[in-house]
């Protein structure tokens, strides 16, 4: 027997093997791509060949990202041994670990993010509203406009928004005065709350009528002075720390539009750092 010959051939069979289509990432991971429908058994059988073949060439991680169209893939994925990693309206992202060690892929986003805008006038008032829903409805409590981040949505941008939607009132973003971190918040997700300082640019309150029972104009120190601000420290706090902003005694941190060190996109860098003219 020609043992040349022998082992081009097992050579060649290695190399034809079929497999799932992927990519892999700069920390020895795999990223499946599956784009058209496909039957369970033929892509359990697949999936196997590509777990060996990659387990041959010392990967580790494997991400499977599978469409509403692909759902009847989530169950021997499973059954393969992938895990839930996260999902989105579209998707659902699921993981699996080659190395018969502990697994060090990322988890999933920990963190909700979230603004609270005071919104300042001349007049020293700031914008309040009452909500229809939440912890909230039905205790007179009136509360900074509050609301979720959207992805890829700047803080600024979100603070501004938030007030247009629940008040109708156009805003500039001038900075973030203080953020507070929480955690088991949602869905055992940690929250954090970014308090922003915003300059109306119009000043009559058309509230929105869905999330808002009332919006109005308050002097800040009577927004400080309810019994529910003064019971809870962190209201207080930051009933505080916007007064302390009304009088031109606390300096909070602006937007520095910048770049990271990996990515040429656009990002904000916020910093009470006084830049020389």
């Amino acid at each position: 027997m020609n043992m040349e010959h022998s082992s081009k051939d097992l050579e060649n069979k290695v190399e034809h093997v079929e497999m799932l289509d992927a990519s892999f990432d700069a920390f020895g991971g795999v990223i499946i791509n599956i784009k058209n429908d496909m039957d369970e058994n033929v892509f359990t059988a697949l999936l196997q060949t590509s777990i060996s073949q990659w387990k041959q060439q010392g990967k580790k991680g494997v991400w499977l990202k599978l469409s509403l169209e692909l759902v009847n893939l989530v169950k021997p994925a499973v059954k393969e041994g992938f895990w839930y990693h996260h999902a989105e309206p579209t998707y659902v992202m699921l993981v699996y670990w080659i190395p018969e060690t502990n697994h060090t892929l990322p988890p999933n986003a920990s963190h909700r993010v979230g603004v609270a805008s005071f919104v300042l006038n001349d007049k020293g008032e700031i914008l309040v509203v009452q909500e229809k829903s939440g912890v909230f409805k039905g205790s007179g409590v009136w509360k900074l406009p509050t609301g979720t981040v959207e992805e890829g949505e700047d803080i600024s941008v979100a603070a501004i928004r938030e007030v247009k939607e629940e008040a109708g009132i156009d805003t500039e973003f001038v900075e973030v005065l203080a953020f507070r971190q929480s955690h088991k918040s949602f869905f055992s997700k940690s929250d954090l709350m970014f308090v922003c300082m915003l300059k109306p640019t119009s000043f009559d309150i058309e509230k929105q009528d869905s999330e808002i029972e009332a919006a109005q104009w308050m002097p800040v120190e009577e927004y400080a002075n309810q019994p529910f601000i003064k019971d809870h420290k962190s209201f207080d706090y930051i009933a505080k720390i916007c007064i302390a902003k009304k009088d031109d005694k606390y300096v909070g941190f602006s937007p520095l539009l910048t770049t990271s060190a990996t990515s040429a996109k656009k990002s904000y860098l916020y910093s009470n750092y006084q830049l020389e003219q």
